[in-house]
């Protein structure tokens, strides 16, 4: 057995998919609401006797590795090694990993240097001593340094382009794809110079590229970043999750500050936490991300306008997902590095009191409107109604809009009704679906009866009470009656009958053609049966029906063919067929 299916069959799928969504029992199978489209009913259905999993609403599915490679937007190099490091199998390289270095991975490897590398020249060099004094005077400890693997870049041009070309031996055009260096008229620049570096880790511990902060305070860009790269998007980095995923995920908590300073300065003053992103107002991909370790969304930016923005532009997609929005107030509007610098034990104080992201915002505009007059009211009114028409909870919407009611003075009734104008003016015309090809009925019930067999406590008692109602009408012609007839066979030659059906052992013998049709049957979302003489009852009472179909189309077959032949002398065997079939649809 090659190592990627030997890694593939020591994966219990269940256990890999529970570690990222949770899995609820349904059946032989497991069911949760889709990760990759948006639902509320569940579709998502994984089979631990196949070890596979299938969305019936997206239409995704596969095995251990494609859910990777789907929720982990890795590549399969990537997704082997993960699973392979997950199982204590030991990849063979010259066997099971030959020529599977990703472009991905090459880059994450050329990064992991360059982030040593300028920590390296940070803590141990000369040309480094004055940005380590610089952060040293910010109160970011050693011990900080070192946990997050801060570095500098020196001012030279070609200090990191010289150490990764000639002492690591890389090519320039993938130092060029790192983002670590651009074309000058001397050749290849290093990008980041005489900077303080952040070296921007994935939660999987993958370098994805940096940011550079100048020493000096007054400087017009305070701040670079690694341009859009294969493995850096602004927009799916979250900083410091790497180090404070767990922290997260044992308060359900996650703190969202704005820069790296912020979030060295709470996790040296004991909220670990914590994480930034780039650009400040959160996406769907940051959210995502925090979704898996975190319940409560809490934000800490700046108390000026860019923060409030934030703030409001990042409630859409907390409320999109679910989760509970609040807010960290800071004494005298500081940012949290300058909060813990000076009063540490009052922005502790504050983290621990988040307020309601919505009791903060209505605060804000009742101190920013004038609401003993009409205009202002309406103002008040319009502004906090976009927020409240984000939540999703009912109950919580309520409580908001009795509150508003209350805070202006304006009756509950009026405010519901402005809130469905403004629902109104800003939903969009529904856009028709496209039509999707209809299916025969004979094809659904096929499907529903193979599902009824395989995902059964006896899949080889159910079978046989089919066989007894098909065996006289069923044809070859569909991808599950044929799958219907292998199971037939299958079971019938079995040489151990005392022994339980091995849908896996079938499953791998079928004809590819067939294998996507039988993993369907398989993960098939079933209704709950109190007992198995209740399913078996389900798939007798199905079986009846697609027998009917069967023969009804025989016969209208015979019919036509009968009225085609109406001069022929050897149309009466067709009649007696005719009339066979006839007696059968009446049994």
């Amino acid at each position: 057995m090659d190592q990627v299916s030997q890694i593939r069959d020591k994966v219990d799928i269940v256990s890999l998919i529970s570690e990222f969504i949770p899995l609820k029992k349904a059946g032989r199978n497991f069911k949760a609401n889709c990760p990759f489209h948006g639902e509320k009913t569940p579709s998502f259905v994984v089979s631990p006797e196949r070890q596979i999993w299938h969305c019936f609403g997206c239409g995704l599915g596969g095995d251990c590795y494609t859910f990777l490679m789907e929720y982990e937007k890795m590549e399969f190099p990537e997704a082997l090694r993960a699973l392979a490091k997950q199982t204590g199998i030991t990849l063979v390289s010259e066997r099971a990993t030959a020529g599977t270095t990703s472009k991905k991975e090459l880059l994450y490897e050329i990064n992991s240097f360059a982030k040593e590398y300028y920590h390296y020249v940070l803590t141990k060099l000369p040309v480094g001593k004055q940005a380590l004094e610089y952060v040293l005077n910010r109160g970011i400890t050693l011990q900080l340094i070192e946990t997050f693997k801060i570095g500098f870049s020196p001012s030279t041009d070609q200090s990191l382009v010289n150490y990764l070309t000639k002492k690591k031996n890389y090519k320039k055009e993938d130092i060029l794809d790192a983002g670590l260096a651009f074309v000058g008229r001397s050749g290849l620049v290093d990008f980041f110079r005489g900077r303080l570096m952040f070296p921007l880790i994935d939660h999987r511990d993958n370098v994805v590229g940096f940011s550079g902060r100048v020493l000096e305070a007054d400087a017009p860009s305070k701040y670079i970043n690694t341009r859009e790269t294969l493995v850096y998007h602004k927009g799916e980095h979250v900083f410091g999750l790497n180090i404070t995923k767990e922290a997260i995920r044992r308060e359900k908590q996650a703190i969202v500050v704005e820069g790296e300073f912020d979030v060295l300065s709470c996790f040296g003053a004991g909220v670990g936490n914590v994480v930034a992103v780039k650009g400040t107002a959160l996406t769907d991909s940051h959210v995502s991300l925090l979704h898996r370790y975190a319940q409560k969304i809490t934000f800490c930016f700046d108390d000026d306008k860019a923060g409030q923005e934030a703030i409001k532009r990042s409630l859409v997609v907390v409320e999109k997902k679910g989760l509970t929005p609040t807010v960290i107030v800071l004494p005298n509007g500081k940012d949290p590095d300058e909060a813990i610098k000076t009063e540490p034990g009052l922005f502790k104080k504050a983290a621990k009191e988040d307020v309601g992201i919505y009791d903060y915002l209505l605060a804000k505009l009742i101190d920013t409107n004038d609401v003993d007059s009409a205009e202002g009211k309406r103002s008040l009114v319009d502004e906090f109604l976009s927020f409240v028409a984000l939540i999703q909870n009912e109950i919580v919407k309520e409580h908001y809009l009795r509150k508003l009611s209350s805070e202006v003075g304006i009756s509950y009734e009026s405010i519901a009704k402005e809130l469905q104008r403004f629902v109104q003016r800003q939903t969009a015309p529904v856009q028709s679906e496209p039509i999707k090809k209809k299916r025969v009925r004979e094809e659904m019930l096929e499907e529903y009866v193979l599902a009824l067999i395989v995902q059964s406590n006896d899949p080889k008692k159910t079978v046989q009470s089919v066989v007894k109602i098909l065996s006289d009408s069923m044809s070859r012609e569909r991808a599950y009656q044929k799958i219907l007839l292998h199971l037939i066979e299958h079971i019938e030659t079995s040489t151990h009958q005392e022994e339980p059906f091995d849908g896996k052992e079938f499953g791998d013998k079928l004809p590819s053609e067939l294998v996507t049709h039988f993993n369907t049957s398989v993960l098939f979302p079933l209704p709950q049966f109190e007992s198995q003489d209740d399913l078996l009852a389900e798939v007798n009472k199905k079986a009846g029906e697609l027998r009917k179909l069967y023969l009804q189309k025989k016969i209208k077959e015979l019919s036509e063919e009968i009225h085609k032949k109406e001069d022929s002398e050897d149309i009466s065997d067709l009649r007696k067929k005719y009339t066979q079939l006839a007696r059968q649809l009446e049994q």
